[in-house]
């Protein structure tokens, strides 16, 4: 017989109509009972363009993962190179005053003596606002995390584990630090 069967709601599905199966399938809920598998994949006539599509998608958005991974490396390179550069400005007064000191080396030593004084107490202050000051260890106990230790001491009246002489001064704060203090350190 050339009848076609009927769906609730009075519906005839001609075949080759998949469409309206799926939109049947997509207006019943998930309780229905009605197996939704059908709906999960496209027809073979629309999945070609569908992964013509998602192909695409895939290609741009790597392309654009990739620019812009390309452009956070060009960036942070330009943000390192001004850095290194506010660092250099920052330092060139001291070489200024270095090379008058040197200028004037063949004048009263005393003067020298003074002027070399001047340049290291403007390189600490350079060092200082920098975020690395210069630290005062001695006195102090022994921290591994501040200090690194290249000799100890006994009997020099200090309790056990305190800094009794800096041999390189550290520098940095709390949470930073430039490099440790070598120190000596008292044994009791």
């Amino acid at each position: 017989m050339g009848h076609h069967p009927h769906r609730a709601g009075g519906s005839s599905t001609p075949p080759g109509e998949p469409a309206d199966v799926r939109s049947a399938l997509r207006a019943s809920g998930p309780d229905s009972g009605v197996d939704r598998a059908e709906d999960a994949q496209p027809a073979p006539a629309e999945a070609a363009p569908l992964a013509d599509e998602l192909a695409d998608r895939l290609r741009r958005a790597l392309a654009d993962q990739e620019n812009m991974r390309k452009r956070y490396e060009r960036q942070i390179a330009a943000e390192r190179e001004a850095e290194r550069t506010r660092v250099a400005t920052a330092f060139l007064p001291v070489v200024d005053h270095l090379d008058l000191a040197l200028a004037h080396a063949d004048g009263e030593p005393s003067a020298v003596v003074d002027g070399v004084r001047a340049v290291r107490d403007q390189a600490l202050a350079t060092l200082s606002s920098l975020g690395f000051p210069r630290r005062d260890d001695l006195g102090r106990p022994f921290d591994p995390m501040w200090h690194e230790a290249v000799s100890v001491v006994a009997d020099t009246g200090q309790p056990d584990g305190t800094v009794v002489e800096v041999v390189r001064p550290g520098y940095g704060e709390a949470d930073r630090q430039l490099r440790p203090a070598a120190v000596v350190v008292a044994r009791g």
